[in-house]
C-alpha cells in the first residue's frame, strides 16, 4: 500500500461503487477526451479535484479542531455536554457518507451530489461562524445557529466523501491504470496535508486573535468557511473537463434489498414441510442471482468482523475532545513558544505521515525476517492493544494533573487559608475546628487550605486570634462548598479580619487569575494587561478576580500621592493569584504575591506517549483493517464494505457520548475504562479471527443468468417438490 494512501485516520482507500460496476477506471469512450497535465497521461481535470480535496479537508478539520473548545468556553456547556455534541457530530459525519452515496448513485450522479451538497457545506459553515459571532443574538440564538450549522456540515462533508475519490478516479483512462494509482496516492497526500495544516493554524487564529474581547472563534470558524467556498469554487471551475457518468444504482441499496427479502421469505415460509437451506441468505434465491447471494455472503461474514471495531474508534476519536480537555490543565510553554491545547491534535496526521513508511519498510519486513505470521488480524489486534495502552497512559498524565487541581468541598464542609496581613505572627483558632495548632507569621505564603467542617449548609463561626498577648473574636458566616481566605490585619492598633471568597476552581482554557488586596490607606487604580484599570477602595478592600494570558506581568498602581510601576512576575498557566498592595519598610509601595491554586506544572509534552501510541495504533489498526476487508470482498462489494467501516467509526463516537453521559466518571478512571473495554474487545475480535477463514474472492463460481421473476408481489408460495435446492 502507498505510504500516503490514508485519510487522516479512518477515511477509506475504496470508493462506493454503482451497482453491478466494476471500480472507477474511466476508460468512457462516448465522450470526449480531457485535455492532459503537462504533456503526461493524467488529466488536467485531477488538479482541480485534488485542490478541492485539500481545501475541504482544511475546512473540515480547521473547524473540528476547536469546536470542543468553543462548546466549553463559548456556549459554556460543561465537559461531558462538550464532549457528547462533539461525538454526536462527528459519529453523524459518519452516518451521512450512506446518504451522499444513494443520492449519487441512485438520482443525481457524482458530480451535481458534489455540487450541491458542497453548497449545503458552505452554508453549514457561515451559519456556524454567524452563530460564533457574541453580539448575534443571545446564548439560544448561538445555540440554534451552532447546532444547524452543524448539522448542514455533517450532511455536506460526510455526503461527499464517497464521491470526490470515485469521481477522480473516473477521469483516466482505462489504460492509464498505473496513473491512477498515483493520483489516490497525491490524492490522499492532499487529505494530510489540509489536515496537518488546518489543526495546527486554526488553534492560533481562535487564541492569538482577540475579537469582540475575547477568543476569536468566528475567524477560527470563517477561514474554513471561505476554505470551504474555494474547494467549491475551484471544483466548478473544472466542470468542462470532466467526465461524468450518469447515477446507475447502488449496490449498497441492492444488498440491503436482498438480505431483507431473505428475512421477510425465511418468516413467511417456516413450514417443517419446506426443506432448511443451507444458509439464511439462500432464503433470497428466488428473487436474486446465486452469484449475488454468494457475494453477500462474503461481505456478511467480514461484517461481522466489524462488530467489535467501533470501541477502536471510541478511544481514537477522543483526541480532539477528552485528550484537547486535558490538554487544557497542562503547561504548554516550550522554552518561550506557547501551544495551544487544541494544536496537540496536529500530532496525530504529522505522525501517521511518519510512521507509515517506518511500518512499511522497517517494521514489517522485520517482524517477516523472524518468520513471524504477523497475519491482518494479528496487526488489528495490536493496534487495539496499543490504543488502550494510550488511554493508560492519558489516565497516568490525568492523575498527576489531579494533584494541582482545588479539591471540591462536599457538603456541609468548606476550605479556608489564612493571611495574615499584620506585621506580627498570631495564633488562630476557630470554633469547633482543630485547625492552625502553629502560629502564622507575617506576610507567610499559605501552604495549602485546611478544612472547615460545618454543621449545615451555613454556619456562624467564631475566629479568635491572639497577638503579642492581645485576643480578638470575630464571626463570619461560613456557607458550605465554599473555598474562604481569611485576611487578618491589624487597624488603629487593633487585630481585625475579613473573610473573602476565592477562586473554586482553576481558570478555564489555561488561563491564569489574579486579584488584588489594597492594604493602603488610600484608593489604588491598578492598571494591567491591555489598558485593564481596577480601582479597589482603601483599608483593605479586595477586587474581583481579573483572567489573563499566562505570562509575566508589571502593573501600574496609582495613588493621589504617587505612581509606580510593580513587578508581578510570572502569572502561570492554571494558576491563581492574590496581590497585596502595601507600603514596604522603606515606605514605599510594594507587591506581595501568594499562589492560591497552583499552577499547571505538568507540562503538555507528557502527552506525548500517547499521541504516539494512538497514532502507531492507528496504523497498525486502520490501513490494516482496510487492506485485509478491501482483500476480502468481490469487486462490486467493496462499496459496501466501505459503508460498513464507516458505520464503525459513527458508533464509535455514540458509544463515548453514552458513556459521557450516563457513567459520568473522576477522567481518570473514564480513560481507564475505555482502555479496559478496548482490551476485552480485543480478545473477543481475535477470537473471532482465530475462526475466521480468508477467502479469494476470485474463487467465487462464474455469474449466472438471471433467473425469471414472479411479476406479483404475493407472498412467495413453496412446496418441496418446486424448491431447487
Amino acid at each position: 500500500m502507498n505510504a500516503f494512501q490514508k485519510n487522516k485516520s479512518k477515511e477509506t482507500l475504496f470508493t462506493f461503487i454503482p451497482a453491478g460496476d466494476d471500480p472507477p477506471k474511466g476508460g468512457f469512450s462516448s465522450q470526449k477526451k480531457s485535455p492532459k497535465l503537462c504533456g503526461t497521461n493524467y488529466p488536467l481535470s485531477i488538479a482541480f479535484i485534488v485542490v478541492n480535496e485539500f481545501c475541504e479537508r482544511f475546512s473540515y478539520y480547521g473547524m473540528k479542531a476547536v469546536l470542543t473548545l468553543y462548546f466549553l468556553n463559548f456556549l459554556h456547556w460543561d465537559e461531558n455536554l462538550s464532549t457528547t455534541m462533539y461525538h454526536a457530530f462527528s459519529g453523524l459525519c459518519y452516518f451521512t457518507p450512506v446518504i451522499g452515496a444513494l443520492i449519487a448513485d441512485t438520482w443525481l450522479g457524482k458530480f451535481k451530489t458534489i455540487i450541491y451538497l458542497s453548497i449545503v457545506y458552505v452554508i453549514g459553515h457561515v451559519i456556524k461562524s454567524v452563530g460564533a459571532i457574541p453580539t448575534v443574538g443571545n446564548q439560544v440564538v448561538h445555540v440554534v445557529l451552532s447546532m444547524f450549522g452543524l448539522a448542514l456540515i455533517a450532511l455536506g462533508t460526510g455526503g461527499i466523501k464517497p464521491c470526490v475519490a470515485a469521481f477522480g478516479g473516473d477521469q483516466f483512462e482505462e489504460e492509464h491504470a498505473q496513473e491512477r494509482s498515483k493520483f489516490f496516492s497525491v490524492f490522499y497526500l492532499a487529505i494530510n496535508a489540509g489536515s496537518l495544516i488546518s489543526t495546527f493554524v486554526t488553534p492560533v487564529l481562535r487564541g492569538d486573535v482577540k475579537c469582540f474581547g475575547g477568543d476569536c472563534y468566528a475567524l477560527a470558524f470563517g477561514v474554513p468557511a471561505a476554505l470551504m467556498v474555494i474547494a467549491l469554487v475551484v471544483f466548478i471551475a473544472g466542470s468542462g473537463m470532466y467526465k461524468k457518468t450518469p447515477p446507475r444504482g447502488n449496490i449498497l441499496l441492492e444488498v440491503c434489498q436482498c438480505i431483507a427479502f431473505a428475512i421477510t421469505n425465511r418468516l413467511k415460509n417456516h413450514s417443517k414441510q419446506i426443506p432448511k437451506r443451507e444458509h439464511w441468505l439462500d432464503w433470497a434465491s428466488e428473487k436474486y442471482s446465486k452469484q449475488l447471494i454468494n457475494e453477500i455472503k462474503m461481505v456478511t461474514r467480514v461484517l461481522f468482523l466489524f462488530i467489535p471495531l467501533p470501541m477502536f474508534w471510541a478511544l481514537f476519536d477522543q483526541q480532539g475532545s477528552r485528550w484537547t480537555l486535558q490538554a487544557t490543565k497542562m503547561n504548554a510553554d516550550f522554552g518561550g513558544i506557547v501551544f495551544k491545547p487544541d494544536q496537540m491534535q496536529f500530532l496525530n496526521p504529522l505522525l501517521i505521515l511518519i510512521f507509515i513508511p517506518i511500518f512499511d519498510f522497517g517494521i514489517y519486513p522485520l517482524i517477516n525476517m523472524c518468520r513471524f505470521n504477523f497475519t491482518p488480524i494479528r496487526k488489528m489486534a495490536t493496534g487495539m492493544i496499543l490504543a488502550g495502552l494510550a488511554f493508560a497512559a492519558a489516565a497516568i498524565v490525568d492523575v498527576k494533573i489531579n494533584e494541582t487541581t482545588m479539591p471540591s468541598p462536599v457538603p456541609k464542609q468548606s476550605f479556608i487559608q489564612v493571611l495574615n496581613l499584620a506585621n506580627d505572627d498570631i495564633h488562630v483558632k476557630i470554633q469547633g475546628q482543630d485547625l492552625f495548632q502553629q502560629p502564622i507569621g507575617a506576610f507567610q505564603d499559605p501552604a495549602e487550605y485546611s478544612k472547615l467542617m460545618l454543621n449545615g449548609a451555613q454556619q456562624n463561626l467564631g475566629f479568635e486570634l491572639q497577638s503579642q498577648g492581645s485576643v480578638s473574636t470575630f464571626y463570619h458566616t461560613v456557607q458550605e462548598k465554599s473555598v474562604y481566605s481569611l485576611i487578618v490585619y491589624k487597624s488603629e492598633g487593633n487585630l481585625s479580619s475579613h473573610l473573602i471568597a476565592d477562586m473554586e476552581t482553576k481558570p478555564a482554557k489555561g488561563l491564569t487569575a489574579v486579584r488584588f488586596i489594597n492594604a493602603l490607606d488610600q484608593d489604588v487604580n491598578v492598571t494591567i494587561g491591555r489598558e485593564q484599570i481596577i480601582s479597589i477602595n482603601k483599608n483593605y478592600s479586595v477586587s474581583d478576580y481579573t483572567t489573563l494570558e499566562r505570562g509575566k506581568y508589571s502593573v501600574q498602581c496609582k495613588t493621589e500621592a504617587k505612581e509606580v510601576t510593580l513587578d508581578l512576575g510570572l502569572l502561570d498557566f492554571g494558576a491563581s493569584y492574590t496581590i497585596v498592595i502595601t507600603n514596604t519598610s522603606a515606605n514605599t509601595i510594594g507587591a506581595w504575591k501568594t499562589e492560591d491554586i497552583m499552577a499547571n506544572d505538568v507540562h503538555i509534552a507528557w502527552q506525548l506517549p500517547q499521541y504516539l501510541l494512538i497514532s502507531a495504533g492507528e496504523v497498525m489498526f486502520s490501513i490494516t483493517g482496510l487492506a485485509f476487508s478491501y482483500s476480502q470482498a468481490p469487486v462490486s462489494m467493496k462499496s459496501v464494505l466501505q459503508a460498513g467501516w464507516l458505520l464503525t467509526v459513527a458508533f464509535g463516537n455514540v458509544i463515548v457520548l453514552i458513556v459521557a453521559q450516563a457513567a459520568p466518571l473522576e477522567q481518570w478512571a473514564e480513560f481507564v475504562l475505555f482502555a479496559c473495554l478496548l482490551f476485552a474487545v480485543c480478545i473477543i475480535f481475535s477470537i473471532m479471527g482465530y475462526f475466521y477463514i480468508s477467502v479469494d474472492p476470485e474463487d467465487l463460481p462464474e455469474k449466472e443468468e438471471e433467473k425469471e421473476m414472479p411479476s406479483n408481489g404475493n407472498v412467495i408460495s413453496l412446496v418441496p417438490q418446486k424448491t431447487k435446492l
